[in-house]
């Protein structure tokens, strides 16, 4: 929505539309006409300019044109479905173009609000300090990725012999990326009379591949491969270019698989949109590396070491290691032969390795170096339920479960309580922004602003190290007031002597070292592509790295594409929405890390097929 091309492809949309309700009122006809996100959106920009839009209604409709953001049931046979549905039908029948549009489409309910009023945040935000500390230690490769829509509109110069219903299409990506694997198949609407869109996402590069397949349908049971007529590509590049605002709608013509080459060659009517290419999401996976015995440390510090740990790698979603971070602990020697016991994360990569100093502990408070960011150990929940508070040039709260662009949309999330949600609020999000979701169980983290990469690592290493030692009590909503800890923790007894307190932490450490030896160094997820397995054992599912198209789902005026249940696996191809009135591309069952247990398909549905929001 802040980008150009959208919003002039909007402006041209938002003309259409209002040109369709004069139209049907030039011809008595009545129709509630819906529009989608995108015209929904310039809609609203002109209502910001009352004595213009007033003037424009009037020369156009003859009256102020009312808008009505009340009705928002979505069900079957309802106001809002009709109102899409005939809205979709006479959009397509006056301009020949497809209606639906990548990333203007209905995702489902809103989210839960965590704050009833906006968070009036009088910290001054400084991201681009911050991202470009990060990217200075951690050059990472930045990938981009993009939403698509497609559908196969109709066939023309088909060979003789083929019967209606045995063709369809088959779509990939010609070179396999990060998002998007495997192929999906598409019906065509010409033939089967049913509209399917596929909704995917996919790194904006390389080429989408359209194979149009024929298959017998004679015999039900007939083992024999569908034959291959012929072959047609999209090039992403072009279809992201602003210059084509983000759309294509034409006749491609297919290459013969057999290399013969009729009269009239075979050529498919195909739409395709994108959005505008953005940053993917990081994901990283925590991985425990072996213990390093004290005598090969080569890391000197001030004062008397006491302890060094094992590595925690934090792997990318290839495979490739970022960062190594370990936890160690010392008692350095004060003025007055005062000892006071500290402890420190550090961290090293393969272009630095120096070690660097990420974060400390004292006094009952860990600093976050270079994003200068806090936070106290002993933080309770508040009326807002959050669980821990981080200051400073950013306003950060942490969330147990899923979140904001995360929660769940149509299925139920059983280990909700494993997440961690980490929200900013700011001038620009005064109700927050979901910027990072923590797997505590399954150590995997996703972080979708680039700022906060390196801050969000070292968080979840410490969130990490706090939850092995004390459990979920210590952050769980309603459990205010601990203060007392074991021998274990951090926090040293008044009572005791504060070199007890050391020994209780050494010891606890040895048997967490043992522990950590004798255990797999990785959960034993599948297959999620961009997003990450909640559950151990958790089949691949959407197109994530590993994984493939998600099935199709069938129903009438229903179905979507995106997603995935429990948060999606990664882009990938979502489910297919199939639908004899109107299709529909909707978010899925949730939006963030998650996993689906046998489970055939990961893409959701969107509630009646794709409906904007309820306006006439």
């Amino acid at each position: 929505m802040h980008e150009d091309c959208f919003l002039k492809a909007a402006v041209a949309r938002y003309k259409g539309f209002l040109h369709l309700i004069r139209r049907n009122q030039e011809r008595s006809m009545k129709c509630f006409c819906v529009p989608t996100y995108d015209i929904d959106l310039i809609w609203h920009s002109h209502q910001l300019h009352p004595l213009s839009y007033c003037n424009d209604m009037v020369e156009l409709l003859g009256r102020v044109l009312e808008h009505d953001d009340t009705d928002s049931d979505r069900s079957k046979g309802k106001k809002l479905d009709v109102g899409f549905c005939e809205t979709t039908k006479q959009w397509e029948d006056t301009y020949g173009l497809r209606y639906w549009r990548a990333g203007a489409m209905y995702r489902g309910g809103l989210p839960s609000p965590l704050v009833e009023s906006p968070y009036l945040s009088n910290y001054c935000t400084k991201n681009e300090i911050i991202s470009q500390k990060s990217e200075n230690y951690l050059p990472l490769p930045r990938t981009m990725v993009v939403e698509v829509l497609l559908e196969i509109v109709g066939i023309r110069n088909l060979p003789a012999g083929h019967q209606k219903g045995s063709l369809f299409v088959s779509f990939s990506k010609k070179r396999p990326d990060l998002f998007f694997t495997g192929s999906c198949t598409l019906s065509i609407f010409s033939e089967s009379g049913e509209k399917q869109v596929a909704g995917f996402k996919c790194e904006p590069t390389g080429e989408l591949v359209l194979t149009l397949m024929s298959t017998s349908t004679s015999n039900i049971f007939s083992s024999k491969p569908a034959k291959i007529i012929g072959t047609t590509s999209i090039t992403l590049q072009d279809l992201t270019n602003p210059d084509s605002n983000l759309s294509v709608e034409k006749w491609f013509e297919l290459k013969p698989h057999s290399g013969h080459v009729d009269s009239k060659p075979v050529c498919l009517h195909v739409a395709a949109s994108s959005t505008v290419p953005v940053p993917a999401p990081r994901i990283f996976h925590m991985v425990r590396s072996h213990v390093f015995s004290t005598n090969t440390c080569f890391f000197p510090l001030p004062g008397k070491t006491q302890q060094i740990k094992s590595w925690t790698r934090f792997m990318d979603d290839i495979g490739n290691e970022v960062i190594s971070v370990r936890m160690r602990n010392y008692k350095k020697t004060e003025e007055r032969n005062n000892s006071i016991f500290k402890r420190e994360v550090i961290g090293v990569t393969k272009l630095s390795t120096k070690p660097r100093l990420l974060a400390e502990y004292a006094e009952n408070k860990w600093s976050l170096n270079d994003s200068n960011l806090s936070f106290g150990i002993e933080k309770s929940t508040d009326q807002h339920g959050h669980i821990l508070e981080l200051n400073g040039e950013h306003q950060i709260k942490l969330f147990l479960g899923k979140k904001l662009k995360y929660e769940p949309k149509n299925c139920k999330e059983r280990t909700d309580r494993n997440f961690i949600t980490v929200v900013v609020f700011c001038a620009e999000n005064p109700y927050g922004k979901a910027i990072a979701l923590f797997d505590m169980k399954s150590k995997i983290i996703e972080v979708s602003e680039e700022w906060f990469v390196l801050p969000g690592i070292v968080l979840a290493f410490i969130l990490a190290d706090m939850l092995k030692i004390e459990g979920y009590s210590s952050l769980i909503a309603g459990e205010k007031n601990v203060k007392e800890r074991s021998n274990s923790n951090l926090e040293v007894d008044k009572q005791n002597s504060k070199d007890k307190m050391v020994n209780s932490l050494l010891a606890m450490d040895a048997i967490m070292t043992e522990i950590s030896s004798s255990a797999p160094t990785s959960a034993k997820s599948s297959g999620c592509g961009s997003r990450c397995g909640a559950t151990e054992k958790a089949g691949g599912c959407g197109s994530g790295r590993e994984g493939s198209c998600g099935d199709a789902v069938s129903g009438e005026n229903s179905g979507g594409c995106g997603g995935g249940c429990g948060g999606g696996c990664g882009g990938g191809c979502g489910s297919v929405m199939k639908s004899s009135g109107c299709g529909g591309c909707g978010g899925g069952c949730g939006g963030g890390c998650g996993s689906v247990m046998k489970s055939s398909g990961c893409g959701g549905g969107c509630d009646n097929g794709v409906a904007g929001r309820g306006q006439e």
